[in-house]
């Protein structure tokens, strides 16, 4: 019975990750834009938040950072960054190849940018 609950309890942990466990790979998208961070931020959150409304908006050091996910994992991240002719926004997805439900994240970004 130990063997399995720990078997459970290692896989549930498996499944976790964080804003900085996806940003340590390579984005699905990346898109330049002469409009400042905070424009693409405000522009493409409502679509976050009509996905799910605990995605989050955070300013950083060089610009915002857009967070999606349920409890303890993150499946989106968008990191938008200041450019020398405007902005730099990276979408970081957990399943990138599963767009079910989630494709208006990425038009959301397409149209702002």
């Amino acid at each position: 019975m130990k063997l399995i609950v720990g078997a459970l309890a290692v896989a549930l942990l498996a499944g976790c990750s964080s804003p900085s466990d996806l940003m340590a790979s390579a984005p699905s998208i990346t898109v330049s834009s002469a409009k400042t961070p905070k424009a693409i931020a405000l522009c493409v959150f409502p679509a976050w938040q009509e996905h799910n409304s605990n995605a989050s908006m955070s300013e950083t050091a060089s610009g915002y950072r857009l967070v999606n996910g349920f409890a303890q994992q993150t499946d989106d991240v968008l990191d938008i960054s200041s450019a020398k002719t405007g902005s730099v926004a990276k979408l970081y997805q957990r399943v990138a190849w599963s767009q079910i439900g989630r494709g208006d994240l990425r038009e959301s970004l397409q149209k702002c940018k």
